[in-house]
């Protein structure tokens, strides 16, 4: 008899802390951070093309036009003209003088009106206008 006392007093423990942690999932599921809030898709060369191409992009007191042709303007209070293409499904871009090209994974947000630049410690978010 004391022992069936203890193994019920024992479930109705582990009910307990399962009840809690429930609880706590449950809680944190509804946590809105802004890396949570938005689905990121990563663009292969096709999609980074149609997705910058003619387009501009707002970074919150710049931005950067990026023209068919290969053309790119970026703007904060003066223009700077270099050159962005794809390589390896990476976005690619090239700033006179420097000969260097420098590329980034690029993704887009579920909805399509933002964009995110990233490479290794260097993560860029923009909107679409």
């Amino acid at each position: 008899m004391r022992d069936v006392a203890r193994t019920g007093k024992a479930r109705c423990t582990i009910t307990r802390h399962k009840a809690a942690w429930r609880h706590v999932a449950y809680a944190l599921a509804f946590i809105a951070t802004p890396a949570m809030a938005e689905d990121w898709i990563t663009l292969d060369a096709k999609g980074i093309r149609a997705a910058l191409s003619d387009r501009t992009v707002d970074y919150g007191g710049t931005w950067q036009r990026f023209d068919a042709s290969g053309r790119t303007l970026y703007h904060a209070g003066s223009g700077s003209l270099g050159t962005w293409g794809t390589r390896e499904d990476q976005y690619c871009s090239q700033w006179p003088p420097n000969t260097d090209w420098s590329c980034y994974i690029v993704e887009i947000s579920g909805n399509r009106a933002r964009v995110r630049f990233v490479a290794p410690g260097d993560v860029t978010t923009g909107t679409f206008r």
